[in-house]
């Protein structure tokens, strides 16, 4: 995976373009940091790859708050039966 920085990604973007062809995802860097990921979808995969991204992005953040539960001493059971109380709270619509 190529690293780009936001100023060669202005200024030659077409070329950027036709290089994710071939790389297929890119990584736009400002200042040295990474910022964006740029992935290559057609018409036919949009769709799949924006719920492929929302649901690695949902299980990060799953991850993070397991791992604060763990620090703060919670039991992984106590925060599943949070979690119930929650679903079962809300209002179902019809």
């Amino acid at each position: 995976m190529r690293f780009i920085s936001v100023r060669e990604f202005r200024g030659s973007s077409g070329d950027v373009w036709k290089e994710l062809l071939t790389e297929q995802e890119l990584v736009i860097t400002s200042n040295g940091k990474p910022i964006a990921i740029v992935s290559a979808v057609s018409e036919e995969t949009l769709e799949d790859a924006l719920r492929a991204i929302r649901r690695a992005r949902a299980m990060a953040a799953v991850q993070v708050m397991q791992r604060q539960s763990a620090k703060r001493g919670l039991a992984t059971e106590d925060v599943s039966k949070e979690i119930s109380a929650a679903r079962s709270e809300r209002v179902k619509v019809e």
